[in-house]
Order: C-alpha cells, then structure tokens, then sequence
C-alpha cells in the first residue's frame, strides 16, 4: 500500500553546463539541507532544478544565503510504498477516476522491496488530489 504525503517543492533555473546542479546540492549539503526529493531537466539552453527540502524553512534560509533565485513555493507529493509490479499505476488511477491530471511524476525503485514517487498536479487541483490519495 502506497502513502501520500503533501510536501513543499521549489523550483529555479540553472545554466545547462556540467556540474551546475552538483555545486548546487553541495552547496546546499554544506548548509546541512537534507532533500526528500531532487529532479532535473533541460529547457532551452538551461535546466530546470526541483527541491523538495525535508525542512523547508531551513532550506529557504540556505537558499537566501546562496543567493539561489527560486520560484514561488507549490506543493506536490511524495509518495512511498512496497514495490511491486504496477506500483504507482493504482496511485496514477486513483487520481485520474478523480480526473485530476497529473502534470510530472518521477518514480524509482528504492531497494529493499521499496519504492518511491514525486508528483505534480496544478495548484488548483492539489486540495482534492490531497483527499484522493488521502495525503497527510
């Protein structure tokens, strides 16, 4: 059985060189900022980065002094759960007889029988998808 839970996320762009995104985190590691999740992707000529802190005030206080420009704050989810074949496929269904879309997700087998998701859906659709997947 998969667990929702609703988490803080931000956002910001980066130069699309190597190491842009490994001085970022190492950066952010040197403040003592633990990450739940991390993603990334190119757009354009630069990437855009994801952070979904464990502790987001602390990470915006690391961020203010690192001078990251971030994004507004949203909210998406992480989702945990046993591993098992179609694992985030009922979490997908679930969402989607709600017709709630999802906008990303980003899901990885996390060993040990585990497995691990982020996901997104439009800001405006976060408080039923919150009831749906029965998040904390």
């Amino acid at each position: 059985m998969a667990t929702a839970k609703k988490v803080s996320y931000f956002a910001m762009q980066i130069p699309n060189r190597p190491g842009e995104a490994g001085r970022t985190l190492a950066a952010l590691a040197k403040y003592g900022i633990n990450l739940l999740a991390f993603t990334g992707f190119p757009d354009g000529h630069r990437s855009q980065v994801d952070f979904v802190p464990a502790n987001p005030a602390s990470f915006l206080s690391a961020a203010r002094r690192l001078k990251l420009r971030l994004r507004a704050k949203k909210t998406g989810f992480l989702i945990r759960g046993n591993d098992k074949r179609g694992a985030i496929a009922g979490v997908l269904s679930k969402l989607a007889k709600s017709r709630i879309n999802v906008t990303a997700v980003d899901a990885v087998c996390a060993g040990a029988g585990r497995f691990g998701a982020i996901l997104w859906v439009k800001q405006q659709d976060v408080s039923r998808a919150a009831r749906v997947l029965n998040a904390s």
